[in-house]
């Protein structure tokens, strides 16, 4: 083969003195096809997009909701539907630019313009995807004559129950943070304990490490039902005289705190040996290691996981209806008994997961941040 046949070619670098030349290497694959098809796709999405909105007038309709307003909302978001089109006509179009710069020798120009007809192709087929899951919830939520839209989503009764289970979702606000404070402490206690040294605290190693093994396997609802009826049972003096939710607290510290200690043991046992015995060739006693110079390290490295405990700790305070406290789920029930639908109990869903998004970002945001501060070396 002579060298002018090779799908490898010189290309003369200008900027190079001495005329260097480097090597190009085979030339790009056509992506026509490929975008092609996207915009295709995007097409099809586009038409199923209107014929469900088509679908939803008409469920409006149905509502006595539809009017110039409802149409106008419509027609907005029939005609963002359409964007769709748009990467999809860009990949097309470059991927065809690409094709003739390489019929013309530009393997360079061909490949960037098919590289990035490519990655067009691929947003669009994305969106595509994400659209179409919009679409089959929307037909779900208007499908068999709007059944699931009326059992989940009354707005009436939405409206009307609102602020009584509002009220009551504080009571969920409250025990959980009182059991955040306790859990924060007790974990901490329960941590220590797993990792007292020596054979003196062999007893106390064992202690901790059975009850973190007990209330880790238990199941937070038996827990809380336990000690919710048990300990009113036993008549014990001060215990049995408190509130559910003191019970509540009670039972999700002992429940939390066993995983709470563990992220904590976690955290203390990741900091390096020379650190205790830097602290230790410097006088300072064991207790005083921790305090000082172990725990304030090990914690700083626990709080996203921390977070992470504290969103599962939040949405348990929903288990407390088992003990008859009248919070925002034990409200909803009764709303939605009264009512025979299920909307007041998509309220309280709708607000836990309002107060629980927040809290997941900034767990997000504090991780990507130790990520940055370790490829950066900072300490």
């Amino acid at each position: 083969m002579r060298a002018e046949d090779s799908p490898a070619r010189d290309v003369a670098d200008g900027g190079n003195q001495g005329g260097q030349r480097f090597r190009v290497g085979a030339p790009p694959p056509s992506v026509t096809r490929l975008c092609g098809a996207a915009l295709a796709v995007a097409g099809l999405v586009v038409v199923a997009s209107w014929a469900t909105l088509r679908d939803l007038r008409a469920a409006l309709q149905t509502l006595g909701q539809a009017g110039a307003i409802a149409d106008t909302l419509l027609l907005l978001l029939g005609m963002a539907a359409i964007a769709l089109i748009v990467p999809g006509a860009r990949s097309l179009l470059l991927a065809r630019r690409a094709d003739t710069a390489l019929a013309q020798g530009d393997v360079i120009g061909a490949r960037v313009a098919a590289s990035a007809a490519r990655n067009l192709a691929w947003i669009t087929f994305g969106y595509a995807a994400a659209q179409i899951l919009g679409l089959l919830a929307i037909e779900f939520l208007i499908a068999n004559d709007l059944a699931v839209s009326r059992t989940f989503f009354l707005l009436p009764l939405i409206e009307s129950s609102f602020f009584l289970i509002l009220r009551a979702f504080w009571i969920n606000v409250a025990i959980f943070m009182i059991a955040e404070v306790l859990v924060l402490i007790w974990g901490l206690v329960v941590a220590l304990a797993r990792l007292a040294p020596g054979a003196a605290g062999r007893p106390i190693r064992l202690i901790a490490t059975f009850y973190v093994d007990v209330f880790r396997g238990l199941p937070a609802i038996i827990n809380i039902y336990l000690i919710g009826f048990g300990i009113p049972l036993t008549g014990l003096p001060i215990l049995k005289g408190m509130s559910q939710e003191a019970f509540a607290v009670l039972a999700l510290t002992l429940t939390n705190g066993a995983y709470v200690a563990e992220v904590y043991r976690a955290g203390i046992e990741s900091i390096h040996w020379s650190q205790t015995a830097a602290a230790r060739s410097l006088g300072l006693s064991y207790m005083q290691t921790l305090r000082y110079v172990i725990v304030p390290q090990g914690v700083r490295q626990i709080i996203p996981p921390l977070l992470n405990n504290f969103i599962g700790l939040q949405k348990d305070t929903a288990l407390v209806n088992v003990i008859g406290t009248i919070d925002a789920f034990n409200q909803s029930i009764i709303v939605a008994s009264n009512n025979f639908n299920l909307s007041a109990v998509t309220t309280v869903a709708a607000l836990f997961v309002l107060i629980t998004i927040p809290q997941a970002r900034l767990v997000d945001s504090m991780v990507a941040r130790d990520r940055r501060r370790m490829r950066t070396g900072a300490g």
